[in-house]
């Protein structure tokens, strides 16, 4: 595990002159997630971003960041009670520029094993597990700290970010995707090699906290904004990502109850 000192305050950017005040980022406010936070960062970097739980604000703006901290079961409630469920499918679907972070990451999968089995939005097939405390060779759960990202797959958000870049974690859960294709980084924790982001169409999320990331995370967002704003122009009008459901329909067709299996 590394050390750092967590300051955004004293990230300098060279692209803090850069205005994109017309490009409006929606950060979906279900009462869970670092809010405010991921809307410094991206403000930092240059991008403007609005945190907003209005279904129309998010489904018209130009990209979405869905955030999400503590329980899997209490993020999935909040973004029901919210009226916010199929707002999520309706942008990926419109293929909106999509950014989940942590727990917000875990809710895209099939379902979470944590206190029970708990469906999540199955717009990534795949299930969420613990850590397991005999295979972390001592390590502490949650974890929590710096630790390295190993790069899978070279995506235009991941654009200058090189390999063993270390980043922030909180968690005690991650996924486990079905198919290991739209698998981004992983992330070694005692010696368990876990999922660290994945990227699928429109779809980018990290287990980490790119909010907390320092430099490294800055750019993580700064890459994310270059989409939405045209900066970088992706190879194909999916980003350049594979479907890993193709052939099977709608990868959430006729998964919208949200509720305990």
């Amino acid at each position: 595990m590394l050390n750092f000192t967590l300051r955004i305050e004293d990230i300098d950017s060279n692209d803090q002159g850069r205005d994109n005040s017309s490009v409006m980022i929606a950060i979906i406010d279900y009462g869970m997630g670092n809010l405010r936070s991921v809307q410094k960062a991206l403000e930092k970097m240059g991008y403007a971003a609005e945190v907003t739980r209005d279904p129309q604000r998010i489904e018209t703006a130009p990209g979405v960041v869905l955030p999400g901290v503590g329980a899997f079961a209490a993020c999935m409630n909040g973004l029901t009670e919210c009226g916010l469920v199929d707002t999520v499918y309706r942008v990926v679907d419109m293929g909106t520029p999509l950014l989940g972070i942590c727990v917000g990451m875990q809710i895209l999968f099939s379902e979470s094993v944590e206190f029970g089995r708990v469906r999540g939005l199955d717009i990534l097939q795949g299930q969420v597990v613990r850590f397991d405390p005999s295979a972390v060779n001592g390590g502490k759960i949650p974890h929590m700290g710096w630790n390295q990202l190993l790069i899978k797959r070279r995506t235009p958000h991941l654009a200058s970010i090189t390999e063993g870049a270390a980043v922030y974690f909180v968690h005690s859960y991650y996924p486990v995707p079905a198919d290991p294709a739209i698998i981004a980084t992983t992330t070694d924790y005692g010696g368990t090699e876990f999922t660290s982001s994945v990227c699928w169409r429109n779809v980018f999320a990290t287990q980490f906290h790119p909010e907390k990331s320092q430099t490294v995370g800055l750019r993580i967002l700064e890459n994310f904004g270059k989409l939405i704003s045209g900066e970088v122009v992706p190879q194909n009008p999916r980003l350049g990502y594979d479907n890993p459901h193709s052939g099977h329909g709608n990868p959430h067709a006729g998964r919208r109850n949200v509720h305990s299996l």
